[in-house]
């Protein structure tokens, strides 16, 4: 019988598999020190025995600890605690100069970054576009768009005005329990792919003028949405074991300096970690006690490595002041930009400003993902990608530790196919980004994601590719230009 394991943090009990039990555990021995880099873990067979366990479920765990990196297994001696980067702590000081001036030359860098990402002579290292017949069930999605396109033709030529078609609704909500939500599909508003929910959703909630809170680091594309809305930032230190600040948010609340917060508390973009339970039942807390609007963006939630998944912050929203924003984009079909929203108490007025930007969604593209949700194959999917970008997490945190220079840090992802780099003191990101392209490699630059340019001295690097020889020669350069700017 699976042991019930209630957190305080939450109000819900779910199913704690043995081997996931033995796994934290031993996962928390890693990170307090008391299993140390190179320390050998009991047998298969000595552990099953001391804790009268299964040789299976002691196996799981291992295996388990193993598809995340933490453990290796070597050949007739057993698994052994892999060395790890250290992960990078948040940067708090502010780069010199004016809010404004700094923000002006984020925005210049982030649109010659984009720029040398679009060339098709560069190899790009930071690309969060995954890419690959591999990843995705492109032909199985082909062959439903064609078969409904010949038997429902009027998918083509009608509009699907908001809230989009109910079977992609009604699949939302059926998936959304795996993460926490108990949601119905008259809330479920489809959007085209998360960036036009976020847009949307500040739409609804901010006026010109206004002042949000951001993650610090952030998603580096909500910079110049929040400039093109008129909207002042506010950076809040965010930990990659901890999330964003609440005590720094709750002090910004109190004062009524910010009219809303935008964040990812699950699977975060740049950093690749997720927020503790207890941190996101906090800041659900302090949206309703404050009464202001929190948009949490879940677009990579789904690919959280272990199971049962952890939570959104939405999970624990009792007043509609959470507005959650996701994607099929990173999960199963990048290329048909089907996104969706649940907006709280801001329902009404994201499904008039939806008419108002875009009027309607392609009917086809979301009747298309609504039937291969329905078919059942979408949690299999989903079980073989988190596989794979763990082990590609796995394998770029190696090359990382193999090629750059002594005393680089990294973060640890929870899920997703992204690593927070910082680079040893002497480095400078931006003179990286210069050289490295013109070895014809991109990558993005850390102060890419503060709007007041910080974190000059780390980048952002991806695994949602292939990992050919010309990508890890790429890596492999990228890692000696670092070195050159440390001697």
């Amino acid at each position: 019988m699976m042991p019930i394991v209630t957190d305080s943090s939450h109000s819900y009990m779910r199913e704690l598999p043995l081997y996931q039990t033995l796994a934290d555990e031993l996962r928390g021995a890693m990170n307090d020190g008391r299993l140390t880099a190179g320390a050998r873990l009991p047998s298969v067979r000595e552990a099953a025995k001391s804790r009268a366990l299964s040789i299976n479920t002691v196996l799981a765990a291992y295996r388990h600890l193993e598809s995340c990196g933490l453990v290796e297994a070597r050949p007739q001696a057993g698994y052994f605690v892999r060395a790890r980067l250290a992960s990078p702590p948040p940067a708090l000081a502010p780069a010199p100069g004016s809010a404004r001036t700094a923000e002006v030359a984020v925005l210049n860098r982030i649109t010659r970054v984009v720029a040398a990402q679009s060339s098709p002579d560069t190899i790009d290292l930071s690309l969060a576009t995954p890419r690959g017949g591999d990843l995705y069930p492109g032909e199985k999605l082909a062959r439903l768009v064609s078969e409904l396109a010949r038997r429902q033709p009027a998918l083509v030529s009608d509009y699907s005005l908001p809230p989009g078609p109910l079977r992609l609704r009604r699949e939302i909500c059926r998936h959304a329990a795996d993460l926490g939500m108990a949601l119905v599909p008259e809330d479920i508003l489809l959007t085209n792919g998360c960036m036009e929910a976020l847009q949307l959703a500040l739409r609804a909630v901010t006026r010109p003028g206004d002042a949000i809170a951001l993650e610090s680091p952030t998603y580096f594309n909500l910079i110049p949405l929040a400039d093109r809305l008129g909207l002042k930032t506010i950076e809040l230190p965010t930990h990659p074991d901890d999330g964003l600040s609440l005590d720094a948010l709750e002090l910004l609340l109190s004062e009524k300096r910010v009219q809303a917060v935008v964040c990812m508390p699950t699977v975060h973009n740049p950093l690749g970690t997720s927020m503790p339970i207890a941190g996101k039942k906090r800041l659900a807390e302090l949206a309703n006690q404050y009464r202001i609007p929190v948009i949490e963006d879940a677009l990579y939630a789904e690919l959280q490595y272990t199971t049962p998944l952890q939570p959104t912050v939405k999970s624990f929203d009792r007043g509609g002041w959470v507005i959650l924003c996701s994607s099929y984009t990173k999960t199963l079909a990048p290329g048909l930009r089907v996104g969706w929203m649940e907006g709280g108490r801001f329902q009404r007025d994201l499904t008039e400003l939806k008419f108002c930007s875009s009027v309607a969604q392609p009917a086809l593209l979301a009747e298309t993902l609504g039937l291969f949700l329905e078919s059942g194959g979408y949690a299999h999917h989903l079980r073989r990608l988190r596989r794979a970008y763990a082990a590609r997490i796995d394998r770029l945190r190696g090359l990382i530790d193999t090629a750059f220079p002594t005393g680089t840090r990294a973060t640890l992802p929870t899920g997703g196919f992204l690593v927070w780099v910082e680079l040893p003191e002497g480095c400078n990101a931006d003179a990286l980004f210069d050289a490295a392209l013109a070895h014809n490699i991109s990558i993005t630059p850390g102060n890419l994601y503060s709007p007041s340019g910080r974190y000059t001295r780390h980048i952002r690097l991806s695994g949602c590719y292939a990992f050919s020889d010309r990508h890890v020669h790429a890596l492999m350069t990228l890692g000696e230009l670092a070195a050159r700017q440390c001697r």
